[in-house]
């Protein structure tokens, strides 16, 4: 009688264990998918966050950096301003002045210099023939805030050209482009009267890249000889300016380029402005008569 009470009473026990057994996974697993949930969900909209973040910041910086950002300056440096020219144009431009180079003062040649030549060919009482040539070169570096090397250079350019063009005294000024020289080039021509005689002026302005250029070229007979050509004279004064482009060109041929940092060398300074030695009066008024007096 008291072996089915025991049976009846351990069978509720048993199934109350083992649906209690159950249950414990069906809770882990619905807090573990909770607990996913959550954490994933935190977790990613933190990363998209930052990441937009980024974005936004990559975004707003970009457009000023553009902005500041200019184009290096083409060329580097500059030749020795008296080894512009071979022998041979020498020759044909100051043939008696091969050893009279003098090379202008510059508190840094490297962004501008200077040099000129002097030739008096004396004829005794036949009279003499003079001959001036002045070269000079300023380069121009890039900017971040004044501009490329090339703008400023040609801003310069189109101001010694207004200085060659206007000169006091000028007699029959003329000015023409010069073809073929450098990346622009204007030939001005002029006459000017002195008391040693005529002179005939020829300025060459030349901009090539970020350097400019200006060649300054006259002759005059003196004490009665004839007085030289105009036409000879310019003829020869751009050929001299092909061979001074080509002698920047030759000044960087390791390809450097200059860097864009602001440089107080890209302003033009009297050492390097040929609107002084542009006048033969200086270089011709007191040489060339005292020797062509001596002579006579």
């Amino acid at each position: 009688m008291h072996r089915p009470a025991q049976r009846v009473g351990r069978a509720p026990r048993l199934t109350r264990i083992l649906v209690s057994a159950a249950a414990v996974p069906v809770a882990l697993a619905a807090a573990g998918c909770s607990s996913d949930s959550g954490s994933g969900s935190g977790s990613g909209s933190s990363t998209d966050n930052a990441a937009q973040k980024g974005t936004a910041a990559t975004s707003s910086a970009s457009p000023s950096t553009s902005a500041n950002a200019v184009k290096p300056a083409a060329y580097a440096t500059l030749p020795a301003p008296c080894s512009v020219f071979s022998k041979k144009t020498l020759g044909e431009l100051v043939p008696k002045g091969l050893n009279s180079a003098k090379s202008g003062k510059s508190d840094d040649a490297k962004n501008r210099s200077s040099c000129s030549w002097n030739s008096l060919d004396n004829k005794g009482v036949k009279g003499s023939q003079f001959r001036w040539l002045n070269v000079s070169l300023l380069r121009f570096d890039s900017d971040a805030t004044r501009g490329e090397g090339n703008q400023l250079a040609q801003t310069y350019y189109d101001k010694q050209v207004k200085d060659a063009q206007t000169v006091t005294g000028a007699t029959g000024a003329r000015s023409e482009p010069a073809s073929g020289i450098g990346d622009a080039s204007t030939a001005v021509r002029y006459g000017l009267k002195k008391k040693e005689g005529s002179f005939k002026q020829q300025t060459v302005v030349t901009r090539v890249e970020n350097v400019v250029i200006t060649l300054d070229y006259n002759g005059a007979g003196l004490a009665g000889d004839k007085a030289p050509s105009a036409d000879d004279l310019m003829k020869a004064a751009e050929k001299a300016a092909k061979e001074a482009v080509a002698s920047v060109a030759s000044a960087n041929q390791d390809g450097s380029r200059a860097t864009t940092a602001p440089s107080q060398s890209a302003s033009p300074s009297k050492s390097a402005s040929p609107s002084k030695s542009a006048s033969p009066s200086a270089s011709a008024s007191s040489k060339p008569s005292a020797s062509a007096t001596k002579k006579n």
